[in-house]
């Protein structure tokens, strides 16, 4: 029987976002300003796709789930062809190093955050049909595990390592419930360390990262200095923070802090009360995702609403992981709060489907 929506993820989605405009104009402000000469440039642009995310994730949260269960290869299709196009000089473009984006005016397009989403789609009816091969690595394994790291390889290409990580850790979670044997995922976590370690020596700047992760002041002034700057914002924060608006490291000391490194704004203005309540917004989230998973009325809904709560969750530990110096600078971004229209627009969209299968859960 068709129910109403989650009301607590969906006002959850809805606080946490516009916490995180509130957020990107204090980042942002100074130096948007000093660059574009206009300090609102990053929230007007974050707020477009945020009214345009909100639109679609009630459109879609009156989509029935099992159509993307009909179109799935379709959708997975599409995201394999716009990962080609954007490594196409001319047709993609070079932002940050990363040739990740379609330019459009002011605005960029990066359709890795698609395929985060449209891969999980995919891999979920795969589970559902190949329920009985998952025991057979080499037939029901082997053929997920093709498409994942020719998805993979062609995001490397551009080359977005978190991007890349995020979507491989979503997929290897998604098999893992679905029923496949443990000991193999010990088998492909030694692949992934020999692999790592290739990436590591194919690009010396990820070596200079690990380093820098593990002794940043050792190059305070290079690799060390944006995880030197973040501590630098966590630290003074206390109980209250220095105030909204009131942050130091804004002011051209941590690089870009509206992106990446947005938690370490948050805490130094709001302090350990902001931490506190970013974490249990999150933790809202994280628990009526998994809650919806565990009550849907079938397996496809099941894998997918996993899929999509656990990739959210993984995507958000692995960035605050990077603001407080636990792992090497990845480049991944916070959802719902860092600046990044295709990030907020694809992640309202995932949202708008837990929204969907909340309907049609027990």
């Amino acid at each position: 029987m068709k129910k109403s929506i989650d009301i607590l993820l969906l006002v959850s989605v809805i606080v946490i976002s516009l916490f995180g405009l509130i957020m990107i104009y204090s980042a942002s402000y100074v130096w948007a300003e000093y660059k574009f000469n206009n300090p609102y440039k990053f929230v007007v642009n974050q707020g477009i796709f945020f009214v345009v995310g909100v639109v679609l994730m009630m459109i879609v949260s009156h989509i029935k789930y099992d159509k993307y269960y009909e179109k799935s290869s379709f959708l997975l299709i599409g995201c394999i062809i716009l990962l080609i196009l954007v490594l196409i000089p001319g047709i993609g473009s070079v932002r940050n190093g990363s040739r990740s984006w379609f330019g459009i005016g002011s605005f960029g397009i990066q359709p890795s955050e698609f395929t985060k989403l449209c891969l999980i789609i995919f891999v979920s009816k795969y589970l559902v049909n190949n329920e009985r091969n998952l025991r057979d690595i080499k037939r029901g394994v082997l053929p997920i595990l093709g498409i994942l790291f020719l998805v993979f390889g062609l995001i490397m290409l551009q080359p977005d390592f978190g991007t890349g990580m995020i979507i491989v850790i979503s997929i290897i979670g998604l098999l893992f419930v679905g029923g496949v044997d443990f000991k193999f995922f010990l088998k492909i976590g030694v692949v992934g360390v020999i692999g790592i370690v290739g990436l590591i020596i194919a690009a010396p700047y990820r070596l200079k990262r690990i380093l820098s992760f593990l002794n940043p002041w050792e190059d305070p002034l290079g690799s060390g200095f944006q995880i030197i700057q973040s501590l630098y914002a966590i630290g003074p924060g206390g109980l209250f923070g220095y105030g909204f608006l009131n942050s130091r490291q804004k002011h051209f000391y941590l690089p870009e802090p509206q992106t990446d490194f947005i938690f370490s704004i948050i805490s130094e203005e709001f302090g350990f009360v902001g931490i506190l309540i970013v974490s249990l917004l999150f933790l809202t989230i994280i628990y009526s995702g998994f809650k919806i998973s565990c009550r849907s009325n079938d397996l496809f809904g099941k894998y997918l609403a996993f899929g999509i709560t656990f990739q959210i969750a993984f995507q958000a530990i692995l960035n605050l992981m990077v603001v407080v110096g636990l792992i090497p600078v990845t480049g991944v971004t916070l959802p719902f709060l860092s600046y990044g229209g295709s990030s907020l627009l694809i992640t309202l969209c995932s949202i708008g489907i837990l929204l969907n299968i909340s309907r049609y859960q027990k």
